[in-house]
């Protein structure tokens, strides 16, 4: 599937770009090398950084303290790991880290632990029960690593937690649970995820719309998991997986009642709220609940007649790689919107909650030609609101860009970048990447505003600033 990077410049002259570099380190990775690996992770505990770089003979681990200084560099064969894929990182309570290799199956994992005090490296091998039938998703929380996995034809799931050597196996059992449809069609929880996949929100990052308007979405935090589904369209049904109990709390939240028949439906998850979205040719709705209470705290109905003025944008029509068209009118906005998938995309940066409401579809289209070639369209509307620390919606032209928006412009401007990964710390947000020219591991400082100097933000006027977005194969 094409994805679609949110806050992409379309064009401008005025923009400076010189950053913040804050380290570089010389690394001689082989373009041709498809084996070719590199995970940045930080320690949650002492906030370290590591950058794990591979190719198809060694290993590079790069040590840095929380001032971006290299403290340690250790280089291992990777014979042990061949042609195998990086799933992850754990660091243990005695600080050094652990990778996990995946073979091509995912049924065997090659755990190594570095040692980086002594130079030397330790292999473990961990084999997956048979039965599994895929991973959902990785990830990694409080320096340890996770699977989130599924069983076949089982009405539950399997969360491995791999940590100081070990692995412990949670099940969360969804057998007695009902999922029912608004036209009271049953099916069953493996049937649900199967058709509807769980997609992965990343908490520290805009999450674009392609995966925003999806039915089945997976939230992590620091000790639960969420899982919201939007397959019915008079309620979004929620679950709270607790990760140390194994218990999980289901909760129905009603979707917003719309005056006309609407065929799509959504949810987002943040902040312990859920914001809701429906829409049809006639009207937009849309509800934020307090999760923990389940009572509603904000409602808009909008319709068709009516002005969007808690916008922050334009109205965005996009088709493929074709430039943005700006709609004119609710009511045209509309009609584009109702044969999507609707969906919000909702990130949260230090007061204020940032929102991008639209719809999605992605579709193979074939020109009959006997040699039956096909091709993939796109199609997204969106726009932009804001909502402060009241939950009150802000219209400001003047908004400045996070600085999210200003590394993915970085990114659509800069060549010889890849490998890049985003780092969201306290004050300010780290973008390392590898420099395929320079042949060096970077990390560049990005800030939330408009330019300043010394702060490196390449951002200098966000009038010409809009949310295009190329449209690329992964």
């Amino acid at each position: 599937m094409k994805k679609l990077l949110l806050f992409f410049l379309l064009a401008s002259p005025s923009v400076l770009l010189s950053q913040t570099i804050l380290n570089s380190y010389p690394l001689d990775l082989k373009k041709t090398d498809e084996n070719n690996q590199i995970l940045n992770t930080q320690d949650e505990k002492t906030h370290e950084l590591y950058v794990f770089a591979a190719d198809s003979k060694n290993i590079s681990i790069l040590k840095y303290n929380n001032s971006f200084f290299l403290t340690n560099q250790f280089t291992d064969s990777i014979k042990n790991a061949a042609d195998r894929t990086l799933l992850g990182s754990s660091i243990s309570d005695d600080g050094n880290p652990t990778l996990y290799w995946s073979s091509g199956k995912a049924q065997n994992i090659k755990i190594i632990k570095y040692f980086l005090g002594t130079k030397t490296s330790r292999t473990l091998n961990f084999n997956f029960n048979e039965n599994i039938e895929y991973a959902i998703a990785t990830f990694q929380k409080n320096n340890n690593f996770y699977i989130l996995g599924k069983e076949k034809n089982e009405q539950h799931l399997l969360l491995y937690e791999f940590k100081n050597g070990k692995c412990e196996i949670k099940m969360f059992d969804f057998s007695k649970f009902l999922f029912q449809n608004e036209r009271g069609l049953k099916f069953t929880f493996s049937s649900l995820i199967r058709y509807f996949p769980l997609q992965k929100m990343e908490s520290d990052e805009f999450n674009s719309l392609d995966k925003a308007t999806g039915i089945s979405k997976l939230y992590i935090l620091d000790d639960r998991l969420i899982l919201a589904f939007d397959y019915n369209l008079t309620k979004t049904q929620v679950f709270d997986l607790n990760i140390e109990t194994s218990e999980i709390t289901e909760k129905n939240f009603n979707q917003p009642v719309s005056k006309s028949p609407s065929r799509t439906s959504n949810s987002f998850y943040s902040e312990n709220k859920l914001f809701q979205i429906k829409a049809n040719k006639d009207e937009f709705l849309f509800d934020i609940k307090d999760v923990t209470s389940e009572k509603t705290i904000k409602s808009i109905s909008v319709s068709k007649n009516d002005t969007i003025r808690f916008k922050n944008s334009p109205f965005f029509l996009q088709i493929n790689n074709n430039k943005p068209q700006e709609l004119k009118t609710t009511s045209k906005f509309l009609k584009q919107l109702a044969d999507l998938r609707v969906g919000l995309s909702v990130l949260k940066n230090n007061k204020n909650t940032y929102i991008t409401f639209g719809g999605f579809i992605e579709y193979a289209f074939s020109d009959f030609n006997f040699d039956q070639n096909y091709a993939d369209q796109i199609k997204m509307v969106s726009f932009d609101a804001m909502l402060n620390a009241d939950l009150e919606f802000v219209t400001n032209e003047k908004t400045e860009p996070l600085a999210i928006d200003n590394i993915y412009y970085y990114l659509s401007t800069a060549k010889n970048v890849s490998f890049q990964n985003i780092l969201k710390l306290k004050d300010y947000t780290i973008l390392g990447y590898y420099d395929t020219a320079l042949k060096q591991y970077t990390f560049r400082k990005f800030t939330d505003g408009f330019i300043r100097e010394d702060n490196g933000n390449p951002i200098s006027n966000k009038a010409v600033f809009s949310k295009s977005f190329p449209l690329k194969k992964p």
